[in-house]
């Protein structure tokens, strides 16, 4: 057996006797905790109650990441040096990924030539949306500790694109510019036309008709549930294998098993999926708006 196996086996057992020990220490036996519930930990509250323009955590959030967004290229903007360091190599990445891959990609070049601002910028927006989502910030205003007499806000983790009505808006935005790009290529009846697949002729225009435009506004559905649900289920399960299904459950000791994972999926979320999903985002949007313009 070579050592990194003996090393793997010898975390695995002490992993599971700390976890019979607790078992044993504690009971098996739950009780349900009633009193924890998971969705309390992503309620709004409002810190300035002003009706519509009232002010909560979720607008905090996207503040910090319209600044990040605008900060990101302005700074880079004005620095720009013929032998890039580090930083300025990492966004010049970023910005051919948004340039080359997700944009010129998927629609025309001159078309990508107007339209890559908004791409580049809905890009950035989430992914900062997403990734200070996983930062914990103190923003949790209902528990508070008490530091020198100064009563902190505990801190959280929460996402604004984990709220509905952010992935809703953005997604409201990209629907409204494709469906207005191709009535301005195309005019009214023939950005209509061409929304039924080619070829297609006769009484079975009945049926193809409504549903092209049915799918087409299952975009905007698909757009903001794929956003909204994995930034959401990615916190929540988050929450529960850090501790919440402990606590839930009344059994303590399950936080001996579940965090490990806890952190693993963590470093997933962080690392891959608040990526992920603003690329998706991001080159659906792209794909939507090349695919307005097409006449087939």
């Amino acid at each position: 057996m070579s050592d990194r196996a003996k090393v793997l086996w010898g975390i695995t057992a002490f992993y599971v006797f700390g976890l019979i020990v607790l078992a044993v220490i504690f009971g098996i036996s739950t009780h349900m905790n009633h009193e924890f519930l998971p969705q309390n930990e992503f309620k709004l509250v409002n810190w300035v109650d002003l009706g519509v323009f009232s002010i909560n955590r979720a607008v905090l959030y996207l503040i910090i990441a319209a600044l990040l967004t605008i900060f990101t290229m302005l700074y880079i903007a004005r620095r720009m040096e013929a032998r890039p360091n580090r930083v300025q190599t990492a966004v010049e990445v970023l910005f051919s990924l948004m340039r080359d891959n997700i944009t010129r990609g998927n629609m025309p070049d001159d078309m990508a030539a107007k339209w890559f601002p908004y791409i580049g910028a809905l890009f950035l927006f989430i992914w900062y949306c997403n990734l200070i989502g996983y930062l914990p910030l103190p923003t949790n205003t209902e528990e508070k500790f008490t530091i020198f007499g100064a009563h902190i806000p505990t801190f959280a983790l929460y996402a604004a694109t984990a709220n509905v009505s952010v992935p809703l808006a953005l997604a409201l935005v990209t629907f409204i510019g494709f469906n207005w790009a191709g009535i301005r290529a195309q005019g009214p009846v023939g950005y209509i036309k061409s929304l039924i697949p080619s070829g297609i002729h006769g009484p079975i225009l009945i049926l193809i008709a409504p549903l092209e435009v049915i799918s087409t506004f299952m975009r905007l559905i698909s757009l903001t549930v794929r956003l909204f649900a994995n930034i959401l289920a990615g916190h929540l399960i988050i929450l529960f294998m850090a501790g919440g299904l402990g606590v839930i459950l009344g059994a303590s000791w399950l936080g001996w098993f579940t965090l490990p994972f806890g952190v693993l999926i963590y470093l997933f979320e962080l690392g891959l999926v608040a990526t992920l999903q603003a690329f998706i985002f991001a080159t659906l949007s792209a794909i939507y708006l090349g695919g307005a313009v097409s006449h087939h």
